[in-house]
């Protein structure tokens, strides 16, 4: 039985992971997939290390383009990540009708819509399970485990590294900037961490689980991204005190008026699961009409566990070679002339409730300042507490919790609370959501 041929571009730590499992697992694999699977060059520009890594099992080039142009490779593994030279090695590669699998994400969200519209052209396949929360198979369960499923909605920890950041901020009580540099000493976080903490990296896999539920094409210039940074310690301290933690979501809703397409800091229940999922790991809820709220929990990032979600892929193209395109699984879960254009929210039109804290003067008259305000706005308190002001002290803290508000609202109350005399500085709000 003739083999499938891979070309893998990329020997980093993602690439040495592939590399290692496929050859581990090279008889289970066989097994599931009814051919062998075989890497027959790999394109790297250090081309010692990946001879080191090889052994001599493979050839190794430097040149990417000569791999997407071999007429030996059926495959293409793209694990060299950005839009630049990926994106043209990935086009190349479908132009030459070879399917294509790939973590990148960014690649994805970006130009996703003209990368899939190529492959449909030329019938061949992108697959991309390892693009979103890495070991984690929630591309296959959203796109084929829930098509019965009229798809509500999605909220997922999708970042490993802001995760990891936030559950060290709430059991330690450290700041922001100072658990950053511990996820950099420990390789949680990059050098340049902005992707990350600034929830770009987030929006990326949102975006894609977005066109996949609601088969929409892919929008990331339309996600609204608020990353962790600004986070203060005292609001993770008094989300607990509340029964909340406060996670980094990435959220897609499914709207009368259209889809909620996000990435912010969010307060979740703490009696929710998902509440609950610590350090650099991940987790995605998906709420379908018919099964429910359905949980998928694991490794997000590392060697194995994405060179895990890489092989499934390569698995599922190699069962599926030789079937007609027009009855493969669709790139984005629905038929490419079903996608529907369903408008993205912008973010003021959105409906949740919200956190706030206030510092405001320890004085008679500050509450009946502060609720005219929000009455004003027709935002209605869920809940509100006042921590006492310390020895000395002549400003306390005020938390409010408010009942679903459109965001415009918050917005324009937050304006006018700051012109407050009895108000001090800026007011904190963070979006709060109950996953129920």
């Amino acid at each position: 039985m003739k083999p499938m041929n891979v070309g893998l571009l990329g020997l980093g730590t993602v690439g040495a992971g592939t590399f290692t499992v496929l050859s581990r697992n090279a008889e289970e694999i066989f097994r599931r997939a009814g051919r062998p699977i075989r890497i027959v060059v790999v394109a790297e520009k250090d081309v010692a290390r990946a001879n080191e890594i090889t052994q001599g099992a493979c050839r190794v080039v430097d040149d990417a383009f000569s791999v997407v142009s071999d007429a030996e490779v059926d495959i293409v593994i793209e694990l060299i990540g950005g839009c630049g030279v990926a994106k043209e090695l990935v086009l190349k590669a479908i132009a030459n009708g070879k399917h294509v699998i790939t973590a990148n994400k960014a690649l994805l969200a970006m130009h996703g819509n003209e990368i899939f519209a190529e492959a449909q052209k030329q019938g061949v396949t992108v697959a991309f399970e390892a693009a979103v929360a890495g070991g984690v198979p929630i591309v296959k369960a959203v796109r084929e485990g829930l098509s019965a499923n009229r798809i509500e909605w999605i909220a997922g920890i999708i970042n490993g590294t802001t995760n990891f950041i936030l559950s060290e901020m709430r059991d330690k009580g450290l700041s922001f900037d100072t658990v950053l540099k511990e996820a950099q000493r420990l390789g949680y976080a990059e050098a340049d961490p902005t992707f990350d903490i600034e929830g770009v990296d987030a929006a990326h896999k949102i975006t894609i689980l977005s066109a996949i539920a609601f088969g929409i094409p892919v929008q990331f210039d339309k996600v609204y991204i608020e990353g962790i940074s600004q986070l203060n310690a005292k609001d993770i301290k008094y989300a607990e005190q509340l029964g909340y933690r406060i996670k980094l979501l990435g959220i897609t809703k499914r709207t009368t008026a259209g889809a909620e397409l996000r990435v912010h800091p969010t307060l979740i229940p703490a009696k929710r699961l998902i509440a609950n999922v610590e350090g650099a790991m991940n987790a995605v809820v998906v709420q379908g009409d018919a099964v429910g709220a359905t949980l998928y929990y694991g490794k997000g990032a590392g060697a194995e566990p994405t060179a895990s979600a890489v092989i499934a892929d390569l698995v599922d193209v190699t069962r599926m070679h030789t079937a007609d395109p027009e009855h493969r699984v669709p790139h984005l879960a629905f038929q490419p002339d079903q996608l529907v254009d369903l408008p993205i929210l912008p973010i003021a039109e959105v409906l949740t409730c919200h956190y706030m804290r206030l510092r405001v003067q320890d004085e008679p008259g500050v509450l009946a300042n502060i609720t005219r305000v929000l009455a004003d706005e027709q935002i209605s308190i869920d809940a509100l507490i006042q921590i006492e002001p310390g020895e000395g002290e002549d400003e306390a803290d005020l938390i409010l919790l408010t009942h679903l508000t459109r965001e415009k609202r918050i917005n324009l109350a937050i304006v006018k609370l700051e012109k407050l005399s009895v108000v001090v500085g800026k007011v904190t709000r963070i979006r709060m959501e109950t996953l129920g």
